[in-house]
């Protein structure tokens, strides 16, 4: 954590922007908690609430297009040459690509707010062919209402977080 506060320290909202877009990629970046940081640094004046919320949101928005585009030019031969390795077979991913093709769009919506799925459904939106404005429409409400719960909640609570020690 003390990383993500030196990083936000030195390069303000484009870090920020930067670490939510790793965040979605896959990359191991603790995504509330980096929120929950944002939204506290809001409270006590070192960030705009609103210039926050947008960064944040962009940053996953940037994020979240970057895994759709990547499954969809790479995802489906990875899966094919490389699934077996992790127990997905291609009739599994079949089975996957089935189920989100029935309840992809709340998955996707819902998906923000459970680490690890965030990430997955943007990759097998693009690999199942998605209509890419029906993905980004859906992703794109998914992650603001993701991006201000986090930052609210770190704004609200504000000074009774202790950062010290992290």
């Amino acid at each position: 954590m003390a990383w993500i506060m030196d990083m936000i320290t030195q390069y303000g909202y484009f870090a920020i922007f930067a670490l939510l877009a790793l965040g979605i990629i896959g990359i191991p970046v603790p995504d509330e908690i980096l929120m929950l940081f944002v939204g506290y640094l809001c409270s006590v004046m070192v960030l705009d609430f609103s210039i926050s919320v947008l960064v944040c949101f962009i940053g996953a928005v940037t994020g979240m297009l970057t895994s759709y585009t990547l499954g969809k030019k790479l995802g489906q031969p990875l899966v094919d040459k490389h699934g077996k390795w992790i127990g997905l077979t291609t009739k599994r991913f079949e089975i996957v690509k089935r189920w989100f093709a029935k309840f992809g769009l709340w998955t996707i919506l819902l998906g923000y707010f459970v680490p690890g799925l965030r990430h997955a459904t943007s990759y097998i939106s693009g690999i199942s062919a998605m209509p890419f404005r029906k993905y980004f429409l859906t992703a794109s409400l998914g992650s603001l209402v993701w991006v201000l719960v986090f930052t609210s909640i770190g704004y609200y609570m504000g000074a009774n977080i202790s950062f010290a020690g992290l």
